[in-house]
Parts: C-alpha cells; sequence; structure tokens
C-alpha cells in the first residue's frame, strides 16, 4: 500500500469527509479505520492488531477476516449494551517492536480499549505487555506458543488457538509407537519454534524416543538444502518440524523436490490454512489444526456460507482454522460483554475465565472451556492429513483423529503462569 505525506489535521479531515461521503471508513498509510457515526451512545471501540505482510501476513489477514465478521454479525442485531462496535487496524508487519507501537497506539491515541489479533507469538508477547501496562484486554486469536498461556500469560490476555505442547500431545506418542524412535526436529529460530520444539523432545522422550538433532531455521529462510542434506545423511525415523508461515510454504516445495516426502515420515506440529491453501499440491506429513471446513458436524455448513458471503472478494474461498479462531475469539469476547452488562474490564476478564462452550456451538467434536488459570482455550485437537480422494478442490485435508481437551492439555502452563490479583490490574472502561 502507497503511504501519503499528509499533515494529522489533513488526515483528520479527509478521514472525516470519508466517513461522511462513504459512511464506513478509509485508508492512512497502514492504517484502516471503521466508524459509525450516526446519533447514539458512544461506539465500543477495538484495536485489530493484525500482520498484512512479513512470515504470517496471510495468516495475518485471514485472521482479519474472523474477526469483522463477529463484529459484523453483532452489529446486525443492534451492538452491545445499546452500543455499535467500530474498529482500527494496522499492519503488524510480523515485527515484535511494531506490534508493540501500534498497540501503544491503539490504546493512547485511538481510544481502544480491547485489543485482538496475533500469530507471531513475539509479536503477541510484545503487545501483551502494553496491554498489560493500561489493563486493556488482548485476545491473541491464533499465535501457539506454549509460552503464551505459560510464563508469557496475562491477566488481561486470553489465547485462543492449541498450542505446540497441545498439537504434539496429539500426535507424538503414537509416531514414536508405530513409525520409530530417532527423530530430527527442524525449528523456527524464535519463541514459538523453540518452544514448541522443547515441548515435542519432552513427548518424544516420554514415550520412549530420542532427539537425534534439533536444526534451528532463521525465520524467512527459504532455501532448505542444507538443513535437507542433513537429515538425509542422518536418515532419522521422524522429522517433527516447528516452521509456520511463508517459511513452510518453502520447506514443503523442497522437500517435495528431493522425494523426501515419504521417508522419513514428518510430523509438521500445525498447519494454517492460508499457508496450504497457497501451495497444497506440496502438502505432506501429518499435521494439526483445530478446525476444517468439512467436519461433519453442527453449523459447520452455515458458517461456511456466512463466512463466503462476507469475503466474496476474498483471495482463499473457504474458511480455515486461522479465520475460525479469530471469530471464534472475537464472538466469545462481545457475548462476555453482553453477559456482564458492562465494558468494564476486570467484569469482562470474569465473565472470559469462566467460559464454556459446548461442542455444537464451537463446531468441533468436544465441549471447549477457558482455563481460569492460564487464559488458554482448551479445545479439541484434530490432526490431518493430504486428502487422496478430495470432494472438491478446497477439500485438501483428510482428519485422521480428534483428541479431547483434557487428554490434549499443556499440564506445564499452569506452573509457568502467574496472574496477577484483580486488584493490580489497571481499570479500563470504555
Amino acid at each position: 500500500m502507497k503511504r501519503h505525506l499528509v499533515s494529522r489535521r489533513g488526515v483528520l479531515k479527509g478521514s472525516l469527509m470519508a466517513s461522511v461521503i462513504g459512511g464506513t471508513g478509509s485508508f492512512f498509510g497502514p492504517w484502516q479505520e471503521n466508524r459509525a457515526f450516526a446519533q447514539g451512545p458512544k461506539p465500543i471501540k477495538l484495536g485489530l492488531t493484525c500482520d498484512a505482510s512479513g512470515q504470517y501476513g496471510n495468516s495475518g489477514q485471514d485472521d482479519l477476516r474472523g474477526i469483522k465478521m463477529a463484529i459484523d454479525e453483532s452489529n446486525a442485531e443492534g451492538g452491545l449494551l445499546g452500543r455499535k462496535i467500530v474498529w482500527t487496524t494496522a499492519d503488524t508487519e510480523t515485527t515484535p517492536a511494531t506490534g508493540s507501537r501500534i498497540a501503544e497506539r491503539f490504546i493512547t491515541r485511538e481510544d481502544c480499549t480491547i485489543l485482538i489479533g496475533a500469530i507471531h507469538s513475539g509479536v503477541a508477547n510484545a503487545i501483551t505487555q502494553v496491554a498489560a501496562k493500561y489493563g486493556v484486554i488482548y485476545l491473541n486469536t491464533n499465535s501457539s506458543a506454549p509460552s503464551e498461556a505459560g510464563e508469557n500469560c496475562s491477566r488481561i490476555k486470553f489465547v485462543w488457538d492449541g498450542n505446540g505442547t497441545n498439537f504434539s500431545k496429539a500426535s507424538v506418542k503414537n509416531a514414536v509407537d508405530s513409525v520409530g524412535k530417532n527423530w530430527m526436529l527442524l525449528t523456527n529460530d524464535y519463541v514459538w519454534g523453540h518452544t514448541t520444539a522443547a515441548a515435542t523432545k519432552a513427548q518424544v522422550e516420554g514415550a520412549g524416543g530420542k532427539i537425534m538433532d534439533n536444526l534451528l531455521v532463521p525465520q524467512n529462510t527459504r532455501d532448505f538444502t542444507a538443513y535437507l542434506l542433513k537429515i538425509q545423511q542422518a536418515k532419522p525415523d521422524v522429522v517433527a518440524t516447528a516452521i509456520g508461515g511463508d517459511d513452510i510454504k518453502a520447506l514443503r516445495e523442497q522437500v517435495a523436490q528431493l522425494k523426501l516426502d515419504g521417508k522419513p515420515a514428518w510430523i509438521n506440529n500445525q498447519q494454517d490454512w492460508p499457508d496450504v491453501w497457497g501451495a497444497p499440491d506440496s502438502l505432506f506429513g501429518v499435521f494439526g489444526t483445530t478446525w476444517y471446513h468439512k467436519l461433519p458436524l453442527p453449523g459447520v455448513a452455515n458458517f461456511v456460507k456466512k463466512w463466503q458471503a462476507a469475503n466474496k472478494d476474498g483471495p482463499i474461498p473457504v474458511p480455515g482454522n486461522v479465520s475460525y479462531n479469530g471469530y471464534m475469539a472475537t464472538r466469545e469476547l462481545l457475548r462476555a460483554i453482553e453477559r456482564a452488562g458492562s465494558t468494564n474490564n476486570v467484569r469482562i476478564i470474569k465473565e472470559l475465565e469462566n467460559l464454556k462452550i459446548s461442542a455444537t456451538d464451537r463446531m468441533q467434536h468436544f465441549d471447549a472451556y477457558m482455563d481460569p488459570a492460564t487464559h488458554q482455550m482448551q479445545q479439541t485437537i484434530y490432526l490431518a492429513r493430504r486428502n487422496a480422494k478430495p470432494a472438491d478442490n478446497t477439500d485438501l485435508y483428510e482428519i485422521i483423529s480428534w483428541t479431547g481437551p483434557k487428554a490434549a492439555t499443556d499440564e506445564a502452563a499452569a506452573a509457568k503462569c502467574k496472574l496477577v490479583p484483580y486488584d493490580q490490574v489497571p481499570t479500563v472502561d470504555s
């Protein structure tokens, strides 16, 4: 997007004029804002901290689609507590420093009392630090480092995705028993990669296997030749990856080119739908997800139709796990505000801490619940592989198993997470 060099007065004047003429929103540099200027009570304003560039740019925009859908549904029903919901968003660039700067601006200059959105766990932790300083509730919709609900947890933050430990518990023991005990790890060199690899290592060794090596891969790597040669030479039974975003797409293509997709066996801790859709022919191995658009469950088909109606011109034709997580997190936040009858942050926090969602409402196989000790959503964890007999061109997955939340729980998180008392949370009320 082009950046226009204009004065702050010019920005405000242009924004107001665009709102009067168009009635909704306008762009200025990386900022997008949605406003409702109708007469009535002050709207509730949300800051959507979603990547639009960098390693997780595609997933960040898919997250945004789900978040906006939940907001639009609430506004169509009259808003919250008689008030409209408005939002502003900016590109967090898959960069912690940018995430921190945008969070600070959203809170101190844009009057946002709740923040929503994240893919990269380093970005999510940076936003958390800013939000906690002001007492602003933050929904970490899609980053999945175990540390987010462990040592980097916060009273104001709620984590909605499955994490690396959840996915490892659903997959590793069976692979050790059925495939082999000699494993190698291929790991993105940042917090999600490190903490996910540590969780996988613990599960492998607990099941009687051993880690032959852990190959650390810098973010934004596009040539995996050196790593794949090491894997060829070592001849492990299994390679477990914690590689994400555009990096995993490049890795999958090169694994297929070298014909390594059959042996060794591969476990890709989690695959995000925007990354798979971008390169479906290279999909291989077993991988985790939290949701799939062809699950034969109540509500799924209707949700897909609503999502498609809301995103007719989007680059992806069906919703995946990232959009699903963004939608579910935002929907449950808005419901919590309704139950609290208030926009007071502590009241909303207490409602979210007691959240329980039926399997039907969640569109998963098992009931889900928010862990009050770690603020992570405990939910069904699915394992999938490439679908050899797709029903249509979007049917890329074959779901091969689902694990209930109790069996997949990250038991170490509670000991690492230290939530401050409610009276130490600064008061925020929009």
